[in-house]
């Protein structure tokens, strides 16, 4: 088979994929040419078995990636063997620091069928659901504490040192953040606002609300037990390629 007809038989069975899982997915198909994009994703596909095997032999020609609205992502290969069908992983998530994947098993990938329907039930049966509990895991992990926001709601809670600190699902709620005063930690993905002007910080989470609201989107803030908001402040509010990877700490 030529590789101009492979490419395509990957993209369209990535298309289709993207159609038939749950939830609401989107196909973006890597060819050979997009070296950069193709390193860089094969340092983050999440796997210690089947998938990483193959591309200790068969470095990452092309492939084809799957994206979910809040961030997951499930990656399609080509299958080298006399085997027809693909191969599937879980893709990890950028930027989270080691010690976020400390103990979370691997959610390996599995080979999957020629007919792109029954691929579908495939992983909606078996990975998917080994990789949203993993995803959960690592996300939880990484915010130190911070209690998780849901694609319609921003979680904020009140730190130690008296900033406040959220993980919003999308980049719609961080634009607001970020305009708002908010820095974001490029590791874990954080944003924090600085306690170091109280007036300002109130301000900031006032202003806040009614911006997300507009968006969909609602807020709460969260005070940890022995911590209090400024009197100001309203209560509440409206990675080594797979192939590679061996260490047990850094389980992806």
């Amino acid at each position: 088979m030529h590789d101009h007809d492979t490419s395509e038989r990957l993209a369209s069975y990535a298309d289709v994929l993207a159609g038939e899982l749950p939830d609401t997915w989107t196909s973006t198909h890597l060819p050979a040419g997009a070296k950069d994009d193709l390193t860089e994703l094969a340092d983050r596909i999440w796997d210690l078995d089947l998938v990483a095997a193959s591309l200790a032999e068969h470095p990452l020609k092309q492939a084809a990636v799957l994206s979910r609205p809040d961030g997951a992502q499930l990656v399609l290969l080509d299958r080298h063997d006399e085997r027809d069908g693909f191969l599937l992983a879980a893709v990890a998530p950028r930027a989270l620091p080691d010690e976020a994947y400390r103990a979370v098993p691997e959610p390996n990938g599995i080979a999957l069928a020629d007919d792109p329907f029954l691929g579908a039930e495939q992983i909606a049966g078996d990975l998917l659901a080994r990789y949203d509990s993993a995803l959960a895991q690592v996300r939880h992990n990484a915010l130190g504490g911070i209690q998780p926001s849901q694609p319609d709601r921003i979680v904020l809670t009140w730190q130690p040192d008296g900033s406040v600190a959220t993980a919003p699902v999308d980049d719609r709620a961080g634009v607001v953040l970020v305009a708002n005063g908010f820095v974001q930690d490029p590791q874990s993905g954080i944003y924090r606002l600085s306690g170091d002007d109280t007036r300002a910080q109130a301000r900031a989470l006032r202003e806040i609300g009614p911006q997300l609201d507009t968006l969909g989107i609602g807020t709460a803030l969260q005070h940890p037990a022995g911590r209090t908001a400024p009197t100001s402040a309203p209560a509440s509010m409206p990675p080594v390629p797979a192939g590679t990877r061996t260490s047990a700490n850094r389980t992806r």
